[in-house]
């Protein structure tokens, strides 16, 4: 019995240096220089350029108008996860709540037109999706990068299965009490959903922050791009002697990781407990 535990143990030691050793790798290589790395490849020891690196990518300005920063576009990825993922869960919540509890004609048929729009991924749609928002006069905000995203027929769909488990005794004793819709839903229901509200919460943000083509068809006004748009713009950014700034580009990229690895890492208990509560 221990031999079988001290195997299981390094079985998952092992996975686990096996998925950290790419990351490892590039933050180690982004503290030496382009040079370096040009010339003999990734690194897997720390160089002596780490604080030069992080703080001309921090705060240092780029880009063709020399006005954006790796900060504001952690900011600028901050927002359009925050307002992606906190977006969907309103919307998904309130659809959920109105086909299961509410009564209507063709409730069902619009829950499955709903559900149909998986079939039509934002590359489908993102021509007709740009026009209308062009239209409306979002281009270059905030408000366009987030709202055309924020209907989520797959959050719907878990929040429906989750809304058709909750027993029927409890919607009983809420109308004996008293309560009316409104109350119902937000006093009752959505207490009930916290861990899946945490297990959305957690894909959406990490969708939304690793969100490429929308933003980058969205933005012309540099003081809007997200972070994963600045790497890609970090190795346009030649140097004088024409090499790419690969430190920098694998600097960012290890500082964009770090968001996304501290919401699962907060919300990891109430992710599970999400996940394990949607399949029963």
């Amino acid at each position: 019995m221990h031999r079988i535990k001290l195997t299981d143990h390094l079985i998952l030691i092992f996975g686990v240096l096996f998925l950290l050793l790419p990351i490892w790798v590039v933050f180690a290589s982004s503290t030496h220089r382009p040079e370096t790395i040009l010339n003999q490849g990734l690194q897997f020891w720390i160089g002596d350029y780490f604080w030069e690196t992080y703080s001309a990518v921090l705060f240092d300005n780029t880009g063709f108008t020399e006005a954006v920063n790796a900060v504001l576009m952690l900011k600028n990825s901050l927002i359009l996860g925050l307002g992606f993922s906190v977006g969907k869960i309103l919307i998904s919540t309130i659809a959920a709540y109105a086909i299961v509890y509410f009564r209507f004609p063709a409730g069902s048929f619009f829950f499955w037109i709903i559900f149909s729009s998986l079939l039509l991924p934002l590359e489908v749609r993102i021509i007709p999706s740009y026009e209308v928002v062009s239209k409306l006069g979002m281009l270059n905000s905030y408000t366009g990068l987030i709202l055309p995203l924020i209907a989520s027929a797959t959050a719907t769909f878990f929040f429906r299965q989750f809304y058709k488990s909750v027993p029927e005794e409890i919607l009983e004793a809420a109308r004996i009490d008293g309560a009316g819709p409104f109350r119902f839903f937000v006093d009752i229901l959505l207490p009930l959903s916290k861990t899946m509200i945490a297990a959305i919460f957690i894909i959406m943000f990490v969708v939304g922050w690793n969100q490429y083509l929308w933003p980058i068809l969205m933005t012309t006004d540099e003081s809007y791009f997200t972070v994963v748009m600045g790497i890609k713009q970090i190795l346009n950014d030649l140097e004088g002697n024409r090499i790419p700034q690969y430190n920098k580009a694998l600097a960012l990229s290890f500082l964009a990781m770090l968001p996304p690895v501290m919401v699962v890492l907060i919300f990891q208990r109430w992710f599970v407990k999400g996940l394990v509560e949607s399949e029963k």
